[in-house]
């Protein structure tokens, strides 16, 4: 799909370069065999917790605009509705979801996609569909991107907020992305191996903090 009228085309390939994709390959395939029991255990929680499924399933936007299903443990109710965002506070969020969320282990399952190279380790986050239709025109090149478990917005912004009394798509679409894709350009600017290394050791020091949780869009 294409990156301006996510209609079908042939993906455009920015590639992450081999040394990326081992890391990613390395990460996800010890990850997942280390963390199945850890994520088994999740799973029962969240099924015994709320009533549905223990995974969310998602259309979100890939690398070329090519859309993918991302996956996550669920932390809303099944049928929750209500807005695209989930923004700090947000009243849909379970009380075991709040928690995956607040240490990113809702996450882990992305593990999935990284292996599969629809996403990897460190990149824009995989935005959804109906809000990458409406980016700005200038905004639009992160949509080109692998999109990543983690990246430097995580980092930097730290928690999606969102002003009350605002109508929150449309802030977050002209106020927070064009901030959010300029952090994530200059990293895919030229995304070395270190850079990558540092921004996934930073990720886990701020997931050993609740209290300091990065925004998981």
């Amino acid at each position: 799909m294409s990156t301006q009228h996510l209609t079908p085309a042939v993906a455009l390939d920015t590639g992450i370069g081999f040394r990326r994709r081992a890391l990613d390959l390395l990460v996800s395939l010890v990850g997942l065999g280390m963390l199945a029991p850890a994520m088994a255990a999740v799973a029962v929680t969240v099924r015994l917790t709320s009533p549905g499924p223990a995974w969310f399933r998602q259309r979100r936007v890939g690398e070329g605009g090519v859309c993918f299903t991302m996956y996550k443990f669920r932390s809303m109710p099944v049928g929750a509705g209500g807005p695209e965002l989930c923004i700090a506070g947000d009243p849909r969020v379970t009380r075991v979801g709040g928690f995956l969320r607040r240490t990113h282990i809702d996450e882990l399952p992305q593990l999935v996609n990284v292996l599969r190279g629809e996403m990897t380790l460190v990149g824009p986050r995989p935005e959804t569909v109906a809000l990458a239709r409406r980016y700005p025109p200038a905004c639009r090149e992160v949509l080109r991107h692998r999109p990543g478990m983690t990246g430097p917005v995580q980092v930097r912004m730290g928690t999606l907020r969102i002003p009350a009394g605002v109508a929150q798509e449309a802030y977050y679409l002209t106020e927070l992305v064009p901030r959010r894709v300029g952090i994530d350009l200059e990293y895919l600017a030229n995304p070395t191996l270190r850079q990558t290394l540092v921004l996934l050791a930073e990720t886990m020091a701020l997931a050993l903090r609740p209290s300091q949780s990065t925004d998981d869009r």
